[in-house]
Parts: structure tokens; C-alpha cells; sequence
């Protein structure tokens, strides 16, 4: 096994695999986008090339099928189980990136006021998408995506008042 050096990305695969036992790159792009998307931006090609280094340095293992379109499939090692486990179980003081359009055209003086309906029709609607999840997921929920999805939940809460606020001082 090499060592190599773990992103973001590796964990966001290596925890995918975990939580689905085995997955084709395809499987791991349509898992990012009815969770992970929402939080986490990610090119999908990186879910094409990540496997197959985390592969190469022994923290999954890959098997093709026989026939047809000869797919991969991925699954844990020991070791990718041992690096998610000791990832997971380091807490984190980093604070999230903010890249916001909105903000920086407002930070160069655009006009408020049709930036901020335009911004709250928008959080509105994730704030809608995001409780209908939640709704639809249930109180039998993997503990780990109900909580991602609450803090998405309070997020867009927060956005929505932010943007009600700064319209109702620039009418």
C-alpha cells in the first residue's frame, strides 16, 4: 500500500462505499447529488479518477463485471475503513468557504432590492426542497444525513431572514 494524501473527495468516496457496501463511480455521482451536492460543491469527474487512486493505494478494492460494459465496482479495504473511522473521529475547527455571488455583487453595489427578491425566491424554494427531504426521510434516518439535512434546513431559515431583512431596508 502507498501512501497517499487524503482530500475531502477521498472521504466523500470512501464514506459513500462504506455506507452503500460497494459502488460503480456512476452510483457514487448519483449519491453526491441527493446528498453530499447539497453541502459539498464536487466535480463529477472526481468520482471517476478518485477510486481508482484511493485503489492503487489499497483503500478499496475493485472488481470489474465479466461482460457487457465491464463496469467497476468498488468496495472498502481494512485500511479505507481505518482512514474513514480516524477522519471522521478528528473534530474540525475549520470554518466553511462562503462563495456567493449575490454578496459580491452586493460588496460592488448592485442594486439591492432585486437582488434580495431574487435571492429569496431562490433560498425559499431550497428551504422548501430541503424540508420535503426531511419530511420524506422520516425519524428513521441514518443519524449522519438527517443532521447534514437540519443544518441545511437552519442555513436556508437563515438566508431567507437575511435576504427578508435587507429588502425590507431597501424597498
Amino acid at each position: 500500500m502507498s501512501t497517499i494524501r487524503l482530500t475531502p473527495t477521498s472521504y466523500i468516496v470512501l464514506g459513500l462505499i462504506e455506507r452503500v457496501r460497494e459502488a460503480t463511480p456512476y452510483e457514487l455521482k448519483r449519491l453526491v447529488g441527493v446528498g453530499i451536492g447539497n453541502f459539498w460543491s464536487l466535480q463529477h469527474a472526481q468520482l471517476y479518477t478518485e477510486p481508482e487512486r484511493l485503489t492503487r493505494a489499497g483503500y478499496l478494492q475493485e472488481t470489474r463485471e465479466p461482460g457487457g460494459r465491464r463496469r467497476k465496482h468498488y468496495k472498502l479495504t481494512a485500511a479505507g475503513r481505518e482512514a474513514l473511522l480516524a477522519w471522521v473521529s478528528e473534530p474540525t475547527g475549520e470554518l466553511p468557504e462562503l462563495r456567493d455571488v449575490a454578496l459580491l455583487k452586493l460588496f460592488f453595489d448592485a442594486d439591492a432590492q432585486p437582488l434580495a427578491d431574487a435571492q429569496l425566491a431562490a433560498h425559499r424554494r431550497k428551504l422548501r426542497e430541503y424540508e420535503q427531504l426531511a419530511r420524506e426521510a422520516g425519524e428513521d434516518a441514518p443519524s449522519g444525513p438527517l443532521t447534514a439535512l437540519q443544518a441545511g434546513i437552519a442555513h436556508e431559515r437563515e438566508w431567507v431572514r437575511y435576504w427578508q431583512h435587507l429588502r425590507a431596508r431597501h424597498p
